[in-house]
């Protein structure tokens, strides 16, 4: 599980994953058995090794109470994935969407600018949607545009607060072809300023001025490339 929380990463790992980690990638460890969890031991990036329910909602305490964080990154390690995943998700009101990675028949990626930030088109699934039939629905929607879906890239799940409501959104991304751009236009009623097409270079030079989940999903992207499970970027 790879939660964005205030656009910083918190990733959820299983005890059988752990070993595939690298301690060199860490700048702070943590033994949760040996040590207690306070706010000013999460500099960097940070693991947190042997982690327990009541680690984990001491963690959510601190980072939810405190204006301080100055981690980068934290990596939770646990016996019990499925379960913590449910901990973590009963501290939010979920909410599903899906969007996508739209290339042309340049390899070009199609990205927008929202909000002031380079983003990727996505949206909130409706009633009795499937996940792929919201990214197609969203990405049309939002770019004017048709596309044809391709592999599941990755699901990131990111934070925000709506009133007084805690709001956990879990998106679903997918590789996209478009297969009409002539009626293409961004959906200025959600926010969207301009729709660009943009080569490798120029997505990473945006990716800058971006959010971290965005920036995560494009590296997802990569690695599928580098191990030749899709065809592009």
């Amino acid at each position: 599980m790879v939660i964005f929380i205030d656009d910083k990463l918190v990733r959820i790992v299983s005890n059988k994953k752990f070993k595939q980690l690298h301690g060199n990638d860490f700048d702070t460890m943590i033994d949760a058995r040996l040590e207690s969890l306070i706010l000013n031991k999460l500099h960097g990036h940070v693991i947190i090794l042997n982690a327990s329910e009541a680690t984990i909602e001491k963690f959510f305490k601190l980072i939810q109470q405190s204006n301080d964080v100055v981690y980068q990154s934290v990596t939770i390690v646990v016996e019990n994935k499925p379960t913590i995943e449910t901990q973590i998700k009963n501290f939010y009101k979920v909410v599903k969407a899906a969007g996508g990675v739209v290339f042309n028949e340049e390899q070009k990626v199609l990205m927008m600018y929202r909000l002031g930030k380079w983003d990727l088109p996505k949206g909130k699934r409706d009633d009795n949607e499937k996940a792929k039939q919201t990214a197609e629905r969203e990405v049309e929607e939002e770019c004017g545009i048709k596309v044809q879906l391709r592999e599941k890239l990755c699901t990131t799940w990111h934070t925000y607060t709506m009133g007084t409501r805690k709001i956990l959104k879990r998106t679903k991304w997918y590789k996209m072809n478009c297969t009409d751009e002539s009626k293409m236009q961004p959906q200025t009623e959600e926010g969207i300023e301009k729709l660009e097409w943009m080569t490798e270079k120029e997505v990473q030079t945006a990716l800058i001025n971006s959010y971290s989940s965005i920036r995560y999903v494009i590296d997802q992207l990569k690695e599928l490339k580098e191990k030749n499970e899709i065809e592009v970027l």
